[in-house]
């Protein structure tokens, strides 16, 4: 399961462009991942410039 961490987040985007399965909901002021469709493939999790997702139990 992705965590994120909300006050983190800078809303850039770059989790949502390599996400395979389209599992990250994104808008101005708001992420959200869908673990209904994730694969945890964890490629959000390497991409992104800031560390604001990981890896959650």
């Amino acid at each position: 399961m992705i965590g994120i961490k909300q006050d983190k987040c800078d809303f850039c985007g770059t989790c949502v462009g390599v996400c395979p399965v389209d599992c990250i909901e994104l808008s101005d002021s708001h992420i959200a991942v869908v673990h209904e469709i994730c694969i945890d493939c964890d490629m959000c999790i390497k991409i992104c410039p800031i560390e604001v997702l990981y890896k959650a139990e």
